[in-house]
């Protein structure tokens, strides 16, 4: 049974970091284009930032490139996001995903979803 738990969200400043982790279970992780995806309240999901499976190629969306950084440890079967100079509306659920032998998941092709973690994000 492949599983994939998020951690690390919270309340933060503005201008504030948190750093979510995604530890994955039940598959095998380094055949996985791993990514993060976030949903507002009242809003669709939307694409964050993906990494390949090797963790030489990542993309990024533009409203978060120079603010946040993904990365994978595949010894550990985890993902990371590093999240620095938080904005307010940054706020949302954040969702790891993973998808098979692509380096860039998509919102419509993605395997597994993890069940989120919110990050709150206080002006």
């Amino acid at each position: 049974q492949v599983q994939l738990v998020e951690s690390g969200g919270g309340l933060v400043q503005a201008g504030g970091s948190l750093r979510l982790s995604c530890a994955a279970s039940g598959l095998t992780f380094t055949l996985y284009g791993m990514a993060w995806f976030r949903q507002a309240p009242g809003k669709e999901r939307e694409f964050v930032a993906a990494i390949s499976w090797s963790g030489g190629s990542t993309y990024y969306a533009d409203f978060v490139k120079g603010r946040f950084t993904i990365s994978r440890d595949n010894a550990k079967n985890t993902v990371y996001l590093q999240m620095n100079s938080l904005k307010p509306e940054d706020t949302a659920v954040y969702y790891c995903a993973a998808e098979k032998y692509r380096a860039r998941p998509t919102i419509s092709t993605v395997d597994y979803w993890g069940k989120g973690t919110l990050v709150t994000v206080s002006s």
